[in-house]
């Protein structure tokens, strides 16, 4: 101001005039200059970083080249683990939607309502945040493309949960693996291609179309859960493969399945290698968090480091996932660490990383890792994970764990859980004992269900009404798999998930979805049937309340079972899926309230009514 002051007096020289002048014009430009620098070195250090979830489905420890797997090789993955950080002892839950749902909100998943993986049973309570709800009021686009597995319809949608967009399938088990019916925000339609590069697909768009923005892609791969499904280009690799690794219990092992499983995962391996491809050419690898894990073990007896037990099993080999993390620009690469940790610290840990704010919520199970990820922190107390299933309860410390019948194993010298250790060391066998004792009082009563190897009857269908009739979300899907069939009706197979209903043949027949509806209007309702020549014409009732609506099935739709699906033949306990035609059905007039959407012949001209995947409702007006 002085200088302004002297530059601008009429009394001195114009040449000293303009010398001060420019004095002052070059001081205020570096200070300019200077501020804007700052700023943007300080925007630059407050941007959050981008982050990339990647999880397989029904993979193990061992199903890769980096853990010692000698039959595959799987450089991207591996890649991950090799630029950032191992977590060594990493554990999820014995199946899908349970350590979903403990990846999505830092909780045991029976905290959260989840307490089985289909029939409803599979779905995230509604007073859980999940992470992406906390990165989206953090300013991230937030996108899932993939298999969600932890509730259908909304308020359960994923696009309820966080996530602005969705493309994938929402229940667990899906049978179409080769040019599949997916999902895309609420309406069905089939994509062409293998399922696992489709997803890879819509995800590579969408971390295209935000990459001038920050963002939380989940990429959750449907493989190499079965059906046993791989490209041929990948299953040629394996077909006559010599296998040097097998099973701890080798006589379990499928060779075949073994081959399928691995080529599946090398399917994997190369669009893993393409999103990190991608994040390369937008030049955003460097501030991407991107980590990899499975949600538990592996879904066939297989080579899996010589642990105990797998999918399904609360022992070593049915808990312990891989997990690699990079993000180049904070975590320093090629480390391991052998901590125990689990799926209840992926939110914590990646809120920390990201500096990302957790708002609301119920209490977290688990810890914020971030400070040992970015090595300011070398050690971290003791604790306890719990793996839970079917009843089973197992306990984990770094050294120990406690299985579900009440042996302790010494981990670090019997990994194979071959010795029980109790006998030497009572007092960790009863101090484990108490921790689960104490953890089953922290866990709804009715999320434990009790063991009875003798029980032949069927799961029972969530109580929990399935919602129908959100103005924010019109359409509501009711597959099979939510239903409940009476009378001669059966399930195309034993697994809900990906299941129709067969043999409605008698107007004792029927099929109930016990609903809620949210907001009382006019509903559009379809089909998805097929209807053997000569059967089409059953008149077909459905009814809520004091509301019913009629309509013939017809044209006649019988289109042969699919023989493009499967690479080695499915199993038993899996649907072979064929082509729906979806029937237009009318509208109906349903009230808010609780009750049975019940779907009944009235006349059945045939032999068979018709075959039902399932039932959409369409609020068209609300009243």
């Amino acid at each position: 101001q002085p200088l302004v002051h002297l530059a601008m007096h009429r009394s001195l020289p114009s040449v000293s005039v303009v010398a001060l002048r420019l004095k002052v014009f070059a001081r205020a430009a570096a200070f300019t200059l200077a501020s804007l620098l700052f700023f943007k070195l300080e925007a630059a250090e407050s941007r959050h970083p981008n982050v990339v979830i990647i999880q397989a489905d029904d993979a193990g420890w061992g199903d890769y080249s980096f853990n010692g797997n000698e039959t595959i090789r799987t450089p991207n993955i591996d890649s991950i683990a090799r630029n950032g950080v191992v977590l060594d002892r990493f554990y999820v839950c014995p199946v899908c939607s349970p350590t979903r749902a403990e990846l999505l909100t830092g909780r045991y998943h029976l905290r959260c309502g989840v307490t089985g993986v289909s029939l409803g049973q599979e779905r995230l309570s509604l007073d859980e945040k999940t992470i992406a709800n906390h990165f989206k009021i953090a300013g991230y686009s937030t996108g899932i493309f993939g298999k969600w597995h932890n509730g259908s319809q909304w308020p359960y949608h994923p696009m309820a949960r966080g996530f602005d967009t969705f493309v994938g399938h929402t229940s667990g088990h899906w049978g179409e693996y080769f040019d599949p019916p997916l999902e895309y925000e609420g309406k069905m339609q089939r994509d062409k291609g293998y399922i696992a590069d489709i997803c890879t697909n819509y995800a590579l768009n969408f971390i295209e179309t935000n990459k001038e923005k920050t963002f939380l892609c989940y990429v959750p791969f449907t493989t190499p859960h079965s059906p046993w499904a791989a490209p041929k280009e990948n299953w040629d690799h394996f077909k006559d493969r010599n296998l040097t690794q097998h099973a701890t219990d080798p006589a379990q092992e499928d060779p075949s399945q073994t081959r399928c499983a691995l080529a599946m995962v090398e399917n994997q391996d190369a669009n893993v290698g393409r999103i990190l491809a991608k994040l390369k050419e937008l030049k955003l690898s460097e501030d991407t968090i991107i980590i990899y894990i499975s949600d538990n073990g592996p879904n066939s007896a297989r080579w899996n480091g010589g642990m105990k037990g797998r999918k399904g099993s609360t022992d070593e080999g049915g808990v312990r996932s891989p997990c690699f993390i990079q993000w180049p620009a904070k975590i320093k690469p090629s480390r391991t660490l052998t901590q125990i940790s689990g799926a209840i610290d992926l939110l914590p840990t990646l809120a920390g990383l990201a500096s990302v704010d957790l708002y609301g919520g119920n209490p977290l199970d688990g810890r914020d890792l971030s400070s040992l990820l970015l090595g300011n922190s070398a050690e971290t107390p003791d604790r306890i994970i719990f793996s839970t299933w079917g009843g089973k309860i197992s306990a984990r410390t770094q050294r120990h764990r406690l299985d579900s019948e009440g042996h302790l194993f010494d981990m670090e010298k019997d990994p194979g859980q071959l010795k029980p250790v109790e006998s030497a060391f009572p007092d960790i066998q009863g101090e484990l004992q108490a921790a689960i004792r104490r953890w089953r009082l922290g866990i709804p009563a009715n999320a434990l269900p009790q063991r009875d190897a003798k029980s032949k009857t069927r799961p029972a269908v969530d109580p929990r009404p399935f919602t129908v009739g959100y103005t924010e979300f019109p359409i509501t899907m009711l597959p099979a798999r939510d239903g409940e069939p009476f009378g001669g009706i059966k399930r195309s197979s034993s697994a809900p998930n990906c299941s129709y209903y067969v043999n409605w043949t008698s107007i004792e027949d029927r099929i109930e979805w016990n609903v809620k509806v949210e907001t009382s209007g006019v509903y559009q309702v379809s089909l998805d049937y097929t209807c053997a020549q000569g059967d089409e014409g059953s008149l077909v009732e459905l009814s809520f309340k004091n509301r019913s609506l009629q309509s013939p099935v017809r044209p006649a739709w019988d289109p042969p079972l699919y023989t493009n699906q499967d690479t080695i033949q499915r199993g038993h306990g899996e649907s072979q899926m064929k082509e729906f035609r979806t029937l237009a059905f009318g509208e109906i007039r349903l009230e808010k309230g609780d009750g049975p959407l019940a779907l009944r012949a009235i006349a059945i001209p045939g032999k068979s009514v018709m075959d039902l995947r399932r039932l959409t409702l369409t609020l068209t007006r609300a009243e």
